[in-house]
């Protein structure tokens, strides 16, 4: 009998679970780059009363008796499919259309997260970041050689453009370089936004403002590479990834939810007036 009333309680406490993971997707639905999260279940472990036996020819085989003992989560996963894309016309913001994760660091534990939002600014001394300061990652030279935080300046300009130019204007391409436009009307590749692709994404580990810890455990290509290149997506320069929560389908997960926290609710009275009959078998 205590059975039933331990099987409705783990059920009680995961569909809490399940509710919470849908409330924190509705809530995220205006997150740039958020990936909605889904909550799958496994059986737990049963109490066997009686083990199967096998066949024999002059016997028929008997079957195994278990009795379940509820249910449990087994993971959270995040579905990493891809947001829609929407046009800002700021070139600071950039959209990642198709797999890949940008990559920053922040300059204070000099620790590196992965993201899927662009809504990246520069700061006052010219670095790409994101709104909490961690710099974005590239070829941050010229020359597209070495690797570290992106800066938009005049260094590297070439021979040909007055050593005096400054900055006007600067766009990213598709394959993430950054062109810069100079004041004399020349123009030069000052970095590269560079992409990291992990081979499994539910390894990262979310850490708070848009970003993803647990790096090496998610199976990150040995260096980052470059948009377009190693199956990653290019970069679309000038708008944001959405959140891919799809509001139908959480609402319909809600409902469902709901539904089953209160016949697993009723499954504790049910347990509980059992109980009381058994009590009052004696007055």
């Amino acid at each position: 009998m205590l059975r039933s009333l331990t099987s409705a309680i783990s059920g009680l406490q995961n569909f809490q679970e399940r509710i919470d993971v849908i409330g924190n997707n509705i809530a995220n639905i205006n997150t740039t780059g958020y990936k909605a999260a889904r909550v799958n279940f496994e059986d737990s472990f049963s109490q066997t009363l009686r083990l199967s036996s096998p066949s024999t020819a002059g016997a028929s085989g008997a079957s195994a008796m278990q009795i379940g003992t509820g249910v449990s989560t087994s993971t959270i996963t995040n579905i990493q499919t891809q947001g829609a894309l929407a046009r800002t016309g700021v070139n600071t913001d950039l959209a990642l259309a198709g797999e890949g994760f940008f990559v920053v660091r922040d300059t204070g534990t000099n620790a590196e997260f992965a993201t899927r939002a662009g809504d990246f600014r520069l700061d006052g001394n010219g670095y790409l970041v994101t709104n909490n300061g961690a710099r974005v990652q590239g070829f941050s030279d010229a020359g597209l050689i070495s690797r570290g935080d992106l800066k938009i300046d005049t260094t590297g300009l070439p021979a040909t453009s007055d050593p005096a130019a400054s900055v006007v204007s600067f766009g990213v391409d598709g394959d993430g370089k950054i062109n810069v436009n100079l004041s004399d009307g020349t123009q030069f590749v000052r970095g590269q936004v560079l992409l990291q692709k992990f081979n499994d994404p539910q390894g990262l580990v979310k850490a708070g403002n848009n970003l993803y810890t647990n790096l090496g455990a998610a199976g990150p290509l040995a260096t980052t590479a470059a948009p377009g290149s190693n199956g990653i997506g290019k970069i679309q320069a000038g708008a944001l990834e959405l959140a891919n929560v799809d509001l139908a389908n959480e609402f319909a997960d809600m409902i469902t939810a709901q539904r089953a926290f209160q016949a697993t609710s009723k499954i504790v009275s049910t347990s509980d007036e059992i109980m009381q009959e058994l009590v009052n078998l004696k007055r």
